[in-house]
């Protein structure tokens, strides 16, 4: 296996991790040379077997994968990958193609194709095309959440009271500090929409806001619905993966399985996340606003919320005022909703 590396990351695609897979050793270099100051992270493989080790170890934004090798092909491991469930974006090479190889390529689901010997701009046009596609389906399934559940509406705070201005400065300070936000408040307060506003404000308001309520999700799903499922038939990626870029939104973040709770200590402490059933863990960038509206302190002093984990969540906290405390803002939020319905 050849490894690459490089800490200047592609501004479109923060973090993204490739797989060229040849069994040229002067196309493989090439290959990792082209690519290794555009991408986070440039694995190599001189075969199928070795691409498969790599593949169960680590997630890849991006397969380029050599057609001819030894022993298994690669649109054979293609196939496997995708009886696998893995969805990565894959560019087949080959230096000898005709019209029925580039259709079973295709049908297999490769989502672009090289015939050798190429240039460096085709190369780089099918990188980048690749990490795009990756990135709209992300967004299209965030999409897709945020749309099968309540969203959040898009003006933002509604009220012009004493407790509303000064909530809504509070976030302003805060948005541009990229630091873990802990927001409590009563149900209602609308703790969503504060994240939402910090999210916006931030530099991460090019990414997805991705929110998750930890209060109704499956405490035997929440890990793999976090950090993905690394293999068999349910592989997938994971909310903090969909994230990549943005914000995501723990809201209820005191319903958490403590056994859970190490494991959110662990990512806020390394940035890094490992998916389940995987041995490799890989790094994330974005940020984290966690929501509750219960008392944290009391919920550690009772034994059910981690010390440690509560102090990493409160670097900054924010109090949500509850609606009885700024009665004079009820008719414009009355507005608010009839012009909404």
């Amino acid at each position: 296996m050849t490894t690459a590396t490089h800490s200047a990351l592609p501004e479109h695609w923060p973090l993204a991790s490739v797989l060229v897979v040849d069994d040229e050793p002067g196309m493989r270099n090439f290959l990792l040379k082209t690519l290794v100051s555009r991408a986070g992270q440039v694995l190599g493989a001189s075969s199928a077997e070795e691409a498969e080790g790599l593949l169960h170890k680590h997630r890849f934004d991006l397969v380029i994968l050599d057609i001819t090798l030894p022993g298994k092909n690669g649109i054979a491991l293609l196939k496997e990958m995708r009886e696998q469930g893995n969805a990565c974006e894959v560019v087949l090479i080959t230096a000898f193609a005709d019209l029925d190889t580039a259709i079973e390529a295709l049908r297999a689901g490769a989502s672009d194709f090289l015939l050798k010997p190429f240039r460096v701009t085709q190369v780089l046009n099918a990188f980048k095309h690749g990490l795009e596609r990756a990135r709209l389906k992300r967004e299209n399934w965030v999409l897709r959440r945020s749309l099968s559940q309540r969203t959040p509406p898009a003006g933002g705070l509604v009220g012009r009271s004493i407790a509303i201005r000064g909530l809504q400065a509070a976030l302003q300070r805060v948005a541009p500090v990229d630091s873990t936000v802990l927001l409590t408040g009563e149900s209602g307060t609308g703790k969503e929409l504060a994240a939402l506003e910090l999210h916006r404000q931030s530099t991460f308001s090019a990414g997805p806001f991705v929110p998750v309520n930890c209060a109704t999700m499956s405490p035997a799903l929440i890990e793999t619905e976090l950090y993905g499922q690394a293999s068999g038939p349910e592989r997938r990626d994971g909310l903090f993966v969909y994230a990549q870029g943005g914000t995501l939104f723990l809201d209820e973040v005191g319903d958490m399985p403590l056994p859970l709770q190490a494991t959110l200590l662990r990512v806020l402490e390394t940035r890094r996340i490992r998916p389940a059933g995987g041995e490799q863990e890989f790094p994330v960038e974005l940020r984290i606003v966690a929501a509750s509206n219960r008392p944290l302190r009391r919920e550690v002093d009772a034994g059910r919320f981690r010390d440690d984990l509560y102090y990493r969540l409160q670097v900054v906290e924010i109090t949500l005022p509850p609606l009885r405390s700024h009665k004079e803002d009820i008719p414009d939020l009355v507005a608010h909703f009839i012009d909404t319905l």
